[in-house]
């Protein structure tokens, strides 16, 4: 009898254990917490499949403990590359290029369809070796070296944020880290760009220099033109009269001592004398 009792006592107490796992693992498939950089994706197994369109966000969900969750790293992320490819010339350039990038975070389940969690060697790697050597093609290694640099990295960028965004990843940003060309047209380049800077500060100088003569002459155009119109005003009464003037004033000053004999041409009066 005792012996009944304790496999009796034995058994429930199995049963209490294999209930309190069961229990433990309902729970754990229940509640599902996200990290900040986190989001889920749920897998209806046993009924609709991948549910594209319903992202768990970052905290606790509450989800059927039949269904899966597919967590996934929406944070930011870098890609550099570094690649031979060929300018519109045939000649082969060196290129380090990176990009900046994310999934977007609520477009994760059609991301995660199409390429599981590998869309970072799978799309975004080969979209942007594919950006660069379509687009670097088309220039000649002058432009890209100097002249149409930024022009070359900002169609890379724009054809690149497309193709991206067309697979739900955000393009954050897009740099050239360096460009390399062979020794020889690198340096047939500095030269060139070294006379172009010398031509253009002999023109610039040339060009002030114009604006200077043209300043001076119009100066003295002006001035021309303002001692005609002086000599024009100057009357004979009125040159009498400024005389006359000044006359006066010597009269009353204090410091002179003035004789007036007789009258001078024009009929002023001839001044002698005074300290």
């Amino acid at each position: 009898m005792e012996q009944q009792v304790s496999n009796k006592k034995a058994g429930v107490l199995i049963g209490l254990v294999i209930a309190i796992i069961i229990v433990i693992i309902f729970l754990v498939n229940t509640f599902v917490i996200l990290d900040p950089t986190e989001r889920g994706v749920i897998f209806r197994k046993y009924s609709s499949g991948l549910d594209v369109d319903n992202v768990l966000t970052e905290g606790l969900n509450i989800v059927a403990p039949w269904n899966e969750v597919i967590k996934f790293d929406v944070e930011e992320q870098q890609v550099e590359e570094t690649m031979d490819v060929l300018s519109q010339d045939g000649l082969s350039i060196s290129i380090d290029v990176s990009v900046r990038f994310r999934p977007a975070p609520d477009k994760i389940g059609y991301l995660y369809k199409a390429f599981k969690a590998k869309y970072k060697d799978n799309l975004v790697r080969p979209e942007l070796r594919s950006a660069v050597r379509r687009i670097i093609g088309q220039y000649t290694p002058e432009e890209l070296y100097s002249t149409k640099r930024q022009e070359i990295e900002t169609l890379i960028e724009d054809n690149t944020r497309k193709i991206l965004g067309e697979n739900y990843v955000e393009l954050k940003a897009l740099l050239f880290r360096s460009i390399k060309l062979p020794a020889s047209i690198q340096k047939s380049i500095e030269e060139k760009l070294a006379a172009d800077q010398e031509a253009q500060k002999y023109n610039y100088i040339i060009e002030r220099e114009k604006k200077e003569a043209e300043r001076r002459r119009i100066d003295a155009e002006g001035k021309a033109a303002a001692n005609r119109i002086l000599s024009a005003s100057l009357t004979d009464k009125i040159l009498k009269e400024k005389g006359i003037s000044a006359t006066e004033a010597l009269v009353n000053s204090q410091n002179s001592k003035v004789i007036i004999i007789g009258s001078g041409k024009d009929g002023l009066p001839i001044i002698l004398g005074g300290n």
